[in-house]
């Protein structure tokens, strides 16, 4: 393998175009091996980075100062390269189509600057068929080269869970493809070198990518199952986390919980799927059955907690609401897609403002992005209801008489506990209105 070889021998340098969430885990992990161009085209990221700090928290601090990675903004430096790795986001437009700007202008700028020999494996998330039909002809285009003759192309899901410290890029089997057997076997060897979990060779790009799609599509499916029980059985009156731990003692039970379902991969994956089995004439029964479950639970959330606060007669304007958590999952600081938002758009159409408090999260991010002015816990006070949307590990060791503080009349409060974070009896015991999904 001539670029595993070169690669190895330091004669050349792979480059990771996008350093985000799954972008910076890659660079630094293969900086312990071969040389590495971190490259992305926000240049305050780039300084950030330079400056030994990480703000994903993927990798941590210590390890972006510690590693090699050449951190640039300068496109030119890709030409450097003969082994590239394609990882920037791909999300839905507002009408839920996939939106394929970033991954179309992280390949004209690769392009531009791609020498022959070098081999280009796309790790973004598309529906199959984007990687050879959408990305390679623009490839072709801005390099003036010849897919197959003087490129060849791959492509290789990403699988990172952010905010996991067990489930890393190191111990996840990696899928990867390639256009033909050699470039398959290219991938296999660079991609070795820092997954020790060991690769799984997919008989093509189109299966690869179709791979990556359904696994979070399968997940969004389960979870909307879950989410509708807890409609089904919050209007009888029985408490779905209590039904889940009984049927949980069969040996095939498959664990899932009900949830909010945001983020960059769960919340959007399915919509790609879906929309390239439209392209062909076919409407998804299934999958956008659970999207449309999943999409609606903020609000769900929302309009209960108005009406537990119309129980109690508080005045809806002047009802005070804390939230705590605003990412799309715990002890995370990524709050791309996050269904908290949802929660606090329902909230402000009945005219209540909620108070927002998630010590993981950008405040910055927040402000620019989604108009939110995160608060600090020390603000929750005199509230009527809180909901605790997000189980942060910070949050957990709240311990529920320190909830009792933030509360006005400690004879009304009202929790509610999406994630099931206390015990519902603790909290009645307590003099709480507890609700959860």
């Amino acid at each position: 393998m001539k670029h595993y070889a070169a690669l190895k021998n330091r004669e050349t340098k792979l480059s990771v175009i996008g350093l985000g969430y799954v972008g910076l885990p890659i660079a630094a992990a293969f900086s312990k091996k071969v040389p590495v161009i971190g490259f992305d085209t926000n240049q305050k990221k780039i300084e950030v980075y330079r400056q030994g700090e990480d703000p994903t928290r993927e990798v941590g601090d210590e390890a972006v100062r510690n590693c090699s990675v050449d951190f640039t903004g300068d496109e030119k430096r890709l030409g450097e390269a003969r082994f590239h790795i394609v990882t920037v986001p791909t999300p839905v437009r507002r009408d839920k189509t996939p939106d394929l700007s970033l991954v179309k202008a992280a390949s004209r700028i690769l392009g531009g600057n791609l020498k022959k020999g070098s081999v280009v494996v796309y790790e973004s998330t598309v529906y199959p068929g984007v990687t050879e039909e959408i990305c390679l002809p623009i490839l072709e285009k801005t390099s003036g080269l010849k897919c197959g003759r003087d490129f060849k192309i791959g492509y290789s899901p990403e699988r990172i869970n952010p905010g996991d410290k067990v489930h890393r890029l190191e111990n996840i089997v990696k899928i990867v493809s390639g256009m033909d057997a050699e470039t398959l076997d290219t991938v296999a060897e660079v991609y070795s070198m820092v997954v020790e979990a060991g690769v799984h060779r997919a008989e093509s790009i189109r299966v690869a990518e179709a791979a990556k799609v359904i696994e979070n599509s399968q997940r969004d499916i389960n979870i909307a199952f879950m989410n509708e029980l807890s409609i089904m059985f919050n209007r009888m009156g029985i408490d779905t986390k209590a039904v889940l731990e009984a049927a949980g003692t069969k040996w095939n039970f498959m664990e899932f919980t009900p949830g909010l379902v945001g983020g960059h991969c769960i919340g959007v994956d399915p919509y790609y799927l879906t929309h390239k089995a439209e392209m062909l004439g076919y409407k998804s029964q299934v999958i956008l059955s659970g999207r449309r479950i999943n999409d609606s639970m903020g609000c769900y959330v929302a309009e209960n907690a108005v009406k537990q606060l119309i129980k109690k007669d508080v005045t809806i304007p002047q009802a005070r609401v804390g939230i705590l958590g605003f990412t799309f999952k715990e002890n995370c600081p990524d709050s791309r897609n996050t269904k908290v938002m949802d929660i606090i758009r329902e909230l402000r159409e009945y005219g209540i403002e909620p108070v927002v408090c998630d010590p993981e999260a950008d405040p910055a991010e927040a402000r620019a992005h989604f108009d939110i002015k995160l608060s600090d816990i020390t603000d929750l006070e005199e509230l009527d209801l809180l909901i605790i949307a997000v189980a942060h590990s910070r949050f957990k060791e709240l311990p529920l008489e320190e909830l009792n503080l933030f509360f006005k009349n400690k004879k009304k409060k009202i929790l509610f506990d999406l994630k099931g974070v206390y015990e519902k009896k603790d909290c009645e015991t307590q003099n709480y209105t507890y609700w959860r999904l």
